[in-house]
């Protein structure tokens, strides 16, 4: 059990966190532990007071029903894992400013074209786009085939017609597409080839919030760093911390 918990532990964090809460989200609400309704998303909810934003949140955390509740939280947590260790997004802030742009275009599209109202399909589909994109040229492995990395959210997006609802969930996976292409494009495609600016940089206090003075950030999560030195720490004296080790008396 302990070896379970250290190899659980040392995934990436952001990419364990976020299949996790998938995952028990997904397993609650498919066994009638949890109401579906906290988790379905309507524009109109919005309007409401108070407006129940936490839904801009909770729509991206339910699976499709049966198998899919392993497959979307595997694939989740795969192409995740992939974006947090390479170099685009090395920075825990970096990754998770990516996941706010892509869910904030997702959720306006969807409510405008497809009336979805769980949306976890459309960032399954922005992640594996977007994590695709730095393997072009090499191979992938779909179910039993083998095909070009980069044509792997497509793939993904036509096995839905071997579902129910299958077209409604290709419209909801377009969503995320575009979504992923319209970060490609802003945060690379415009700098490289157009000779501009990253037009949608992290912004300041995100890196704020994850670089606080105590915090580290590594591969895999973040260490509390020690205090600096020059400044007092603990409730003895200076004269009497530098004075060498301690002697227990009698």
């Amino acid at each position: 059990m302990a070896d379970i918990v250290s190899v659980y532990m040392n995934t990436p964090p952001v990419a364990r966190t976020v299949a996790t809460a998938v995952f028990l989200c997904s397993v609650g609400v498919y066994t009638g532990m949890l109401s579906i309704e906290p988790f379905i998303f309507h524009y109109l909810m919005l309007y409401k007071f108070p407006p129940d934003i936490y839904r801009l949140v909770t729509s991206f955390l339910v699976t499709s029903p049966n198998l899919g509740v392993l497959f979307d939280t595997y694939f989740i947590f795969t192409y995740l894992s992939q974006l947090e260790t390479v170099s685009k997004f090395q920075k825990k802030e970096d990754l998770i400013w990516y996941l706010m742009f892509v869910t904030t275009i997702i959720v306006p599209l969807n409510a405008l074209f497809t009336e979805g109202y769980l949306l976890l399909q459309a960032l399954l589909i922005a992640l594996c786009y977007t994590a695709t994109q730095d393997q072009r040229g090499q191979n992938a492995h779909f179910y039993i085939i083998t095909i070009p990395a980069q044509l792997m959210p497509y793939c993904m997006l036509l096995v839905q017609l071997l579902f129910p609802n299958g077209w409604a969930n290709i419209k909801i996976g377009l969503t995320g597409l575009v979504a992923a292409h319209l970060h490609d494009f802003l945060s690379r495609i415009y700098p490289e080839f157009g000779n501009g600016p990253n037009l949608i940089p992290t912004p300041g206090f995100i890196s704020w919030i994850m670089t606080t003075p105590r915090i580290r950030n590594t591969v895999y999560g973040q260490s509390s760093a020690p205090p600096t030195s020059g400044g007092r720490s603990g409730p003895l004296p200076d004269s009497w911390r530098s004075k060498g080790p301690g002697r227990r008396l009698g």
